[in-house]
């Protein structure tokens, strides 16, 4: 019997959300408030979580503590969602994180765009190819932010591993988009704005049926009420909260997105839900810019 992944594809299509990692005071992960703000998104309709995605601070994390985050997340989503895992790295450890995955209960894998400095394209292909062959029973979602990959390399994955389902297409350009994703095949995977609100409008008019999105860790009503703008095709009122959150992600995105995160935590903890601290390479917000965070979160909160 084939795979068809309808759920996974389903769940893509979607608010998909990225979770932040909450550090105790001790610096280790916060394992009860992580709960709390897991159950948080939950009770706020979220449905589709990933975590050990860039704002769950990846990269800063120990393998251990990634194991530990992929853990709570799938034990508190239970029936209430779907999980898509970020993995990455090196092959072996790519796949030992799949693996891992699939056997605590995850349903999808999203693979992070590899670091390394040197990517051919056909080392793109055998890199996903690793990692897809060793779970076949998981979607597999690539994190797509190489601007020179060409989308007949994501067709050839996908031609050798149907449960390649799925694309976080992060190119800060739609029109990239839309010609990358015919050229694999628009119908044939479900297309993630991998660049969150502030992108949906622009890549949902060419193709994309889902956004990931950091912000929907401080509320979600605002991320869910753009995609059911973008989903009914109302794409004034999505530009309505588009103006509403371009504050906040201008923010996030500036100094090539050194606050990507810190302004997340800056703003949960402005509302008492987490401590703001972050890891290194991240850094707090200075005393100055707490501020406007916080009020920008205490609007979104009324």
């Amino acid at each position: 019997m084939t795979t068809t992944f309808e759920t996974q594809r389903t769940a893509l299509a979607d608010v998909v959300a990225i979770p932040v990692t909450p550090f105790a005071e001790d610096g280790s992960v916060d394992e009860d408030t992580h709960r709390a703000l897991l159950r948080r998104l939950l009770d706020g309709g979220v449905r589709t979580l990933t975590p050990n995605g860039n704002t769950g601070e990846f990269y800063a994390l120990t393998p251990e503590e990634r194991q530990l985050v992929t853990e709570i997340t799938i034990d508190e989503a239970g029936d209430r969602a779907v999980v898509l895992v970020g993995v990455g790295h090196d092959v072996p450890t790519a796949v030992a994180c799949a693996r891992h995955a699939r056997e605590r209960g995850a349903q999808m894998v999203m693979v992070h765009q590899p670091v390394h400095p040197y990517v051919s394209q056909s080392g793109w292909v055998d890199y996903h190819r690793a990692i897809a062959e060793a779970v076949p029973e998981l979607g597999v979602v690539p994190y797509i932010r190489n601007a020179q990959l060409h989308g007949d390399r994501l067709a050839e994955l996908a031609d050798a591993c149907p449960n390649v389902i799925g694309v976080k297409y992060a190119v800060p350009d739609a029109a990239r988009f839309a010609a990358f994703a015919r050229d694999a095949g628009l119908d044939r995977f479900v297309w993630v704005a991998g660049l969150a609100e502030p992108y949906a409008p622009s890549y949902f008019s060419a193709g994309a049926t889902g956004f990931t999105s950091g912000l929907v860790n401080v509320s979600p009503a605002v991320s869910l009420n753009m995609i059911e703008a973008l989903r009914s095709g109302d794409y004034p009122a999505a530009m309505k909260v588009w103006e509403q959150i371009r504050r906040f992600e201008e923010l996030r995105a500036a100094n090539g997105s050194a606050n990507n995160v810190t302004v997340v935590k800056e703003a949960l903890a402005s509302l008492g839900l987490c401590r703001r601290e972050v890891r290194p390479p991240s850094k707090p917000l200075p005393e100055q810019e707490r501020a406007e965070v916080a009020a920008i979160a205490a609007g979104w909160s009324i």
